[in-house]
């Protein structure tokens, strides 16, 4: 793992009774990086997230968050971290500014500032025209960058986003997988993008692969494809068969 990090994973296990979900997973995320972590459903890759997030207890390895070891550290560590899960996370019964207006306060962001800095991640996404509609209301890919604007709220160093494109359509998917890069190159967030879909993946992105808990593969997606491409190589690496 390299100084300075956005998300250094180190040596991880976690069971679940007599499961073992994850086995040793060791990657990290560098700053101001796009990092995809692609596994099939049932790899790891949400109790990976749970980890991170302390909705689990990590009690092997260590994890760290910009730097802020998460057992050591935790409030530290939480607060340079946006989350956006794999299911819904915004009331959709209140607008989206009544939505980012809750998580500002949970924040601690004072209301003199929270106002402004609502305004400013939802001009981020996309979404400026959008604060006083409900989220009810919304199509999924706006839901969805309305729930990437939650996440940014408090300024993290790192995204996790858990397969955040499951249920759009090919348009909405591709325009939160753009919004995300763009925030990257622009705002000079990290992100771990974990998902199944291998056409998300692009070949000079940062990529692992986990597969029944463990890590098979990390490093630069081009390099892990090879002649054969993606597709074949990751059939190849966990016996999973061609639909």
């Amino acid at each position: 793992m390299r100084a300075g990090d956005a998300l250094s994973v180190e040596n991880v296990s976690h069971r679940f009774g007599k499961v073992e979900a994850l086995k040793d997973v060791t990657l990290s995320v560098p700053r101001g990086a796009f990092t995809a972590l692609l596994g099939v459903n049932g790899a790891g890759k949400t109790t990976l997230f749970s980890l991170i997030t302390r909705l689990y207890d990590n009690t092997s390895g260590v994890i760290r968050v910009a730097g802020h070891d998460l057992r050591r550290e935790p409030s530290r560590a939480l607060a340079r971290l946006g989350v956006v899960f794999q299911s819904r996370a915004l009331d959709a019964d209140l607008t989206v500014m009544q939505n980012l207006s809750y998580h500002a306060s949970l924040h601690g962001i004072p209301g003199r500032n929270a106002k402004a800095r609502i305004a400013d991640v939802l001009a981020q996404v996309d979404l400026s025209g959008k604060a006083g509609a409900r989220v009810s209301s919304l199509s999924g890919g706006q839901s969805r960058r309305a729930e990437i604007a939650r996440a940014l709220i408090h300024e993290p160093d790192l995204l996790l986003l858990d397969e955040a494109t499951v249920g759009l359509d090919v348009k909405s998917r591709a325009e939160v997988l753009a919004l995300t890069r763009r925030l990257i190159a622009e705002r000079g967030v990290s992100a771990l993008w974990a998902t199944h879909i291998m056409d998300e993946i692009q070949p000079d992105d940062a990529l692992v692969i986990l597969h029944r808990g463990q890590v098979l593969e990390r490093g630069l997606a081009a390099d892990i494809a090879g002649p054969n491409g993606l597709t074949r190589t990751f059939l190849d690496l966990t016996g999973v068969e061609a639909a």
